[in-house]
């Protein structure tokens, strides 16, 4: 994995919009050219991104229809059903939408994704043996990645996979005798497809939300060791899935949701910290740049980053149509390398600008603007902290 030696580097967190003639055919159930739609797709995002001059890029996940649903058709062992308890997948819809529940109503409304897909919807839930079938899939992706890159002169780029804790939270479990088997399971599948990403070249992204958004769903709150020991068992089942794996090819990555909410029931960092920091990985993304998360740089003052490891900061958020200022980013990039090592610091984005292929946090043109102004950003603080 490279690390800021020379200047800081560049990234992302992974999904990013989706163009139109993947969108559309989406919407419209599918179409036979789609694998090559996808090749196109993922050849100019990796493109645009080398161009606008990001270092570590993705494949913006264009051939998955959602950051963790994809695993639907990667994993055996699961049915989908139209009808699912909630109580199976988490005891509540969240505490924040409980305490603003006129404005979730109204924001569920007005979101033209949430209008276009009427009803609830499916859900996976584990009704036998969970194996891994998604070889041909990852492969596919692989080769777009490879086909992309190609000549570009980027030095680096990854491929972003779910963890076994977020697929284990959205997903009731019908087969297994508890969580601890599940989630092993889980793991045991999934180690497949990480161990292919990484001996294709290709960093691993694992991305785990769950890690900090089941806190919020749990009514009442926990207390902070219930929660700690719902975490370490999720952290256990992915040390599982990773072992063998290179730390310095893996990397992390933690939000609390990518949704437009107000967040007051959201887990803090300093609670969580020390468990995210065992996981065996050589980077760990995390949140940075959002209103409700961005004081939480003061965490690094108090909790040292382990010997050899990367932080990657969002310093550009998805919660927001403002383009942030590049001296804005450049401060925030400051922020970190002052606390942990300008060598340690890759500057990146909170989360995904788009959860899904039909789900997007904010227009592509804000997205790519974005990820612009993180480059300027980056350079400027390059230009201070490295002269």
């Amino acid at each position: 994995m490279r690390r800021s030696t020379e200047r800081f580097l560049t990234t992302h967190v992974g999904s990013l919009v989706r163009p139109p003639e993947i969108a559309d055919a989406i919407r419209a159930g599918g179409a036979r050219d789609m694998d090559a739609r996808v090749s196109r797709a993922v050849r100019d995002v990796v493109r645009k991104q080398a161009e606008i001059g990001i270092d570590v890029v993705s494949d913006g996940e264009y051939s998955k229809p959602n950051f963790a649903s994809y695993v639907n058709e990667r994993l055996s062992g699961f049915e989908l059903r139209k009808e699912a308890p909630i109580q199976g997948i988490a005891p509540s819809r969240g505490r924040d939408r409980k305490a603003f529940a006129d404005f979730y109503d109204e924001y569920d409304r007005s979101d033209p994704d949430h209008q276009a897909s009427p009803g609830p919807p499916a859900t996976a839930v584990c009704t036998g043996p969970i194996e891994y079938k998604g070889q041909a899939q990852v492969a596919r992706d692989i080769a777009n990645l490879k086909a992309a890159v190609g000549d570009t002169g980027i030095a680096e780029a990854f491929l972003p996979a779910v963890a076994p804790g977020t697929i284990e939270g959205q997903r009731p479990n019908e087969h297994y005798k508890d969580s601890e088997a599940y989630l092993f399971a889980i793991a045991d599948a999934m180690a497949h497809e990480y161990r292919a990403i990484v001996d294709a070249g290709f960093v691993l992204q694992v991305d785990d939300p769950r890690t900090a958004v089941m806190y919020d769903l749990q009514d009442p709150a926990p207390t902070p060791q219930r929660y700690r020991e719902f975490v370490e068992l999720r952290l256990a089942a992915l040390a599982r899935a990773l072992k063998g794996l290179p730390p310095e090819r893996v990397r992390y990555h933690v939000c609390w949701g990518s949704w437009h909410g107000p967040h007051t029931t959201d887990v803090p960092l300093a609670d969580i910290v020390d468990l995210i920091l065992k996981v065996p990985v050589g980077a760990y993304a995390l949140e940075g740049a959002n209103p409700r998360h961005e004081h939480e740089y003061h965490v690094w003052e108090r909790v040292k980053l382990p010997a050899g490891k990367i932080l990657i900061p969002g310093v550009i958020a998805h919660t927001t149509n403002t383009v942030e200022h590049p001296e804005l980013i450049a401060e925030r990039i400051g922020r970190y390398a002052e606390r942990v090592g300008r060598e340690n610091v890759i500057a990146g984005s909170d989360c995904g600008f788009a959860q899904g292929a039909l789900y997007r946090r904010v227009h592509p043109s804000i997205m790519w603007a974005k990820l612009a102004a993180l480059v300027e950003g980056a350079r400027a603080a390059s230009h201070r902290l490295f002269a």
